[in-house]
């Protein structure tokens, strides 16, 4: 396999590792370029300025954008979770590809937006639908003196860095998941305890979910909770 071509196209591509090319991020998009398994105009965050890229690394003629893969943003876009309806789920914490999003279990979750690449893949699993993506209004840090050029390729840099950081971090997880003992035998006191444990998590999810149901169709039609004789 051709690594410095390789290392080459991975370096134009924007790194939001939204896996709209139909690869699990840029790198392995890079890779099946270079093995004749991906077209050059896969990349939508790219946009046709990628694609001119990537065609002149390879000494072939530019295409128009595959719209199948998705329309590029006019701007850089972050992820919001509206924190009223969040109830701690983690279901955007595993999805992030640069682990831009923040919080713990049954508690509220929040973006950094200054690390947030648009990749929207939190939106899907959020089973509250509380996240939306918005323009951002932030860039990474230390490149207010740079041109729009020159920060579009340092938050790609920035991106790619955590985008390896992340998957070095699963990695050492997975690691030591391997290396913890044996599970204990169905029907022992540890399973038991462990059913019981679960139960009580799948409990506490459906009651938040509950409350945070209630907020939002309060929020939808003007609190309908509230009394006549409160509003005098």
């Amino acid at each position: 396999m051709n690594q410095p071509l390789i290392d080459q196209i991975d370096a134009v591509l924007p790194q939001t590792q939204c896996g709209k090319c139909g690869y699990a991020g840029c790198r392995p998009y890079a890779e099946a370029i270079v093995e004749g398994r991906a077209d050059i105009n896969q990349c939508p965050p790219g946009n046709q300025t990628g694609i001119v890229k990537i065609a002149e690394l390879l000494n072939v003629p530019p295409k128009p954008l595959n719209t199948a893969h998705g329309f590029p943003s006019p701007y850089r876009v972050v992820a919001l979770i509206d924190e009223r309806l969040c109830i701690g789920c983690t279901f955007c914490l595993k999805a992030c590809p640069v682990d831009a999003i923040v919080g713990a279990a049954k508690q509220m979750h929040t973006v950094i937006a200054a690390e947030c690449t648009g990749c929207e893949l939190c939106i899907a699993p959020c089973p509250m639908d509380c996240i939306r993506l918005i323009p951002a209004t932030e860039d990474v840090a230390g490149t207010s003196s740079l041109d729009a050029a020159e920060r579009k390729q340092h938050a790609a840099d920035h991106a790619r860095i955590r985008y390896q950081r992340r998957q070095q971090r699963l990695e050492r997880d997975k690691q030591h998941a391997a290396e913890k003992p044996i599970k204990s035998k169905p029907g022992s006191a540890a399973e038991n305890t462990k059913t019981i444990t679960d139960e009580r998590k799948k409990a506490m999810i459906e009651a938040a979910l509950a409350r945070a149901k209630m907020i939002r169709a309060q929020t939808h039609t003007g609190n309908p909770a509230t009394k006549p004789h409160e509003l005098s």
